[in-house]
């Protein structure tokens, strides 16, 4: 199975060998571990690669269901999901990115973008629909009460903690595909940037047990997030299209204060009024004012930081536009000067062969340079220089 068509094949095992067989080698791996479910002697470890670990059967009034709490096996699942990632996103390059982007045209600065941008539109898209699910079917939009009540949130559903696995295995798939992609080492910080947000926010929710907390404040950052990339694939295929980013300017703002509400309210109020306020890491409480602090100090500065890169874009965004607009309006001067010269030159010249009695002016001989003015003969050479 190959997703990138070869023209020249390089050393085994070398760099460049990795960087364009990196899919195909994630696929064999995920191929191995599937083959180990096929044998008994193999299937137990097979599964857990695949499957969430540790699973309790929690008693409810219908009887029991099986809930799910974290452990040191997560790790293993989330490096199967890893290689699942790295596949789908070649998949999404090869087949749907580098086939619109050839007929875009794009410099090698914009294809990059173009090419992050549409990796992002795709996963923002697919994590908005599963959270929206995740927090409609669990009732945590229709009971806000239920982010912070029953602190803590040791017990997860099957869809909670695997989208929490999914997240934190895509945000560190993110990481090796720095190095896959050859991503140009100017764009290589501001990348690491968001990747350590989210990495730092959603493993926080999944460790500290805040997993409904994080889910709502996911939903609200993945829409915005999606409404920007989208904006940014239409910038680049239409280049006048510039509507979409009003519409993110506007939901950006709303999102930072809705995000910063939300978390004031379950961590600032929330936790504590909830009874149990005793550090426990055995149990998963970290219901302290220390924690709660530390919390809401990592929410308000991340949001605070996020909010003074987009008033500082905003402003060097406007300041480019008024000065391009000021250029448009002090170009047709230039011109419309040089026309009237030239004609006020060509009446005089007119004038002149009149009282000399010869005929029009004839041109130069074929071959011969056409004489240059002089800055006595054209006086607006140097305002035409500095227009």
């Amino acid at each position: 199975m190959a997703f990138r068509r070869r023209t020249k094949s390089y050393p085994l095992f070398s760099q460049e060998f990795v960087i364009h067989n990196h899919a195909d080698i994630g696929f064999c791996l995920v191929l191995c571990v599937l083959i180990g479910l096929m044998f008994e002697v193999t299937a137990k470890t097979a599964f857990l690669f695949i499957l969430p670990q540790y699973n309790v059967s929690v008693p409810t009034a219908d009887g029991e269901t099986v809930h799910y709490h974290y452990g040191p096996k997560d790790l293993v699942t989330v490096l199967f999901y890893i290689f699942i990632t790295i596949i789908l996103h070649a998949v999404v390059q090869e087949y749907i990115l580098d086939k619109i982007s050839k007929r875009l045209h794009l410099s090698k600065v914009k294809h990059s973008k173009f090419n992050e941008s549409g990796q992002l539109v795709v996963f923002h898209l697919s994590s908005v629909i599963w959270c929206f699910y995740v927090v409609v079917t669990e009732g945590y939009l229709t009971n806000p009460r239920s982010l912070w009540e029953d602190y803590p949130h040791v017990y997860l559903p099957f869809q909670v903690k695997f989208f929490y696995l999914c997240q934190l295995a895509y945000w560190l798939h993110a990481l090796p595909e720095l190095y896959f992609q050859k991503v140009r080492k100017e764009e290589i910080p501001r990348q690491l940037q968001y990747i350590c947000l989210y990495l730092v926010h959603i493993a926080g929710a999944y460790l500290l047990n805040l997993s409904r907390l994080g889910l709502v404040l996911l939903l609200l950052q993945y829409s915005a997030e999606f409404l920007f990339h989208t904006a940014r694939l239409c910038y680049f295929a239409d280049e006048n299209n510039e509507k979409l980013f009003n519409a993110w300017a506007a939901a950006f703002g709303v999102t930072r204060l809705s995000i910063l509400t939300l978390a004031v309210l379950a961590i600032g109020f929330g936790l504590a009024r909830v009874e149990n306020q005793a550090f426990d890491p055995e149990k998963g409480n970290f219901n302290t004012l220390l924690c709660r602090l530390c919390m809401l100090l990592l929410v308000c500065a991340a949001q605070a930081w996020l909010m003074w890169r987009f008033i500082h874009s905003q402003l060097r965004h406007w300041r480019e536009h008024w000065s391009e607009q000021s250029a448009k309006r002090r170009v047709p001067a230039a011109p419309r000067l040089a026309a009237r010269l030239i004609k006020r030159e060509s009446g005089e010249c007119r004038v002149r062969v009149g009282r000399g009695g010869r005929g029009p002016p004839q041109g130069p001989e074929p071959g011969l340079p056409l004489p240059r003015p002089t800055s006595s003969q054209a006086p607006g050479s140097s305002a035409r220089a500095r227009a």
